[in-house]
């Protein structure tokens, strides 16, 4: 009696540039490649080994330095990823996408895809061309976590330099080394022999985190980043709101404390319902704040926090629901 092998699982690649996807006529060039510089096709025949893990299909989104990602980008890649888990088209995602906002990208997926097949992040340090090139064999490795159903009910996850990791909580924590991405007090979710995924936990779900819903949301409102130090005044403060920012997150010092003047100008503005968020410029720790100026934006980093923010305006969420979809502690 003849039998019949198992058909491999559907992944869907969705390429976006970055370092993993690019090039310099010198390999040794580290810093003055060019992001963005090769096609989906090729990434994929330098790795010829996924399609032992799974049918692959790819589709070249973008192919730009992650610097250049825009929020008109974003909506357009979590509405795909959820057509194609909403349909049964895929029974994993991997994104490929530049290191620089590779964490901002995951995270808004995370808020915004609510299905349980895997989602995966990858990216690269080194470009396509380098010496000891760490795309490939993060491709293979994000390819062989989406195919895997271990993978499943586990958020949307970044794999690089051998460690998957909770989009939730990751950063990029050095300009140039390839074990950039970490979580530094949560810690990864597992690891990697060779290619097979291996994880420390049971799926588990971050303490409140928040879902948002983006099927009729077609733009995200502005909201800027700024930076406290000593002394810092809030021109410009004042000046992102009159060129038309709906909300505004400082990355604060220490617990999340601004300078005298960012400090009373956040008061003046939360009174007013005008949004403010204060995250802690630190790299980790809570943000924690008085209402009168705010919100504090516990374990969420400023770009981070921007995100949801942005997500939450674009909701039609009150001050009490902004302040809510912080609270993951």
């Amino acid at each position: 009696m003849a039998t019949h092998a198992k058909p491999l699982p559907r992944v869907t690649i969705y390429a976006t540039g970055g370092t993993i996807a690019g090039g310099s006529t010198s390999n040794t060039d580290l810093l003055f490649y060019t992001a963005g510089s090769v096609g989906i096709d090729t990434l994929l025949d330098a790795v010829p080994e996924a399609k032992q893990y799974a049918s692959i299909t790819g589709e070249q989104l973008l192919n730009v330095g992650s610097h250049e990602i825009r929020s008109s980008d974003l909506l357009d890649l979590s509405k795909r990823v959820n057509q194609q888990f909403a349909e049964n088209l895929s029974d994993g995602v991997v994104i490929t996408h530049g290191t620089d906002t590779l964490e901002e990208t995951a995270f808004f997926l995370d808020l915004t895809v609510s299905h349980p097949q895997p989602l995966v992040v990858v990216g690269a340090m080194r470009p396509a061309s380098a010496i000891s090139a760490d795309g490939p064999l993060n491709l293979l490795q994000g390819v062989s976590l989406a195919a895997s159903s271990k993978g499943r009910g586990r958020g949307t996850m970044i794999v690089l330099n051998d460690r998957i990791q909770s989009a939730f909580y990751t950063s990029k924590t050095h300009a140039n080394t390839l074990d950039t991405f970490r979580a530094v007090e949560q810690g990864s979710l597992g690891f990697f022999l060779n290619a097979k995924p291996l994880f420390y936990f049971e799926p588990a779900h971050v303490s409140n985190k928040p879902h948002f819903d983006i099927s009729n949301i077609t733009s995200l409102p502005r909201v800027d980043i700024l930076y406290s130090h000593q002394d810092a005044s809030s021109d410009l403060l004042e000046l992102a709101i009159e060129r038309g920012a709906k909300g505004v997150v400082i990355a604060a010092s220490g617990g999340g404390w601004a300078s005298p003047a960012l400090e009373a100008a956040a008061e003046d503005l939360t009174t007013e319902g005008f949004p403010v968020v204060f995250a802690t410029r630190t790299g980790n720790g809570f943000s924690i704040k008085q209402a009168k100026f705010g919100t504090g934006a516990g374990l969420i980093n400023a770009q981070k926090a921007r995100i949801i923010l942005m997500l939450a305006l674009a909701s039609g969420y009150d001050q009490q629901q902004i302040s809510a979809c912080f609270n993951t502690g």
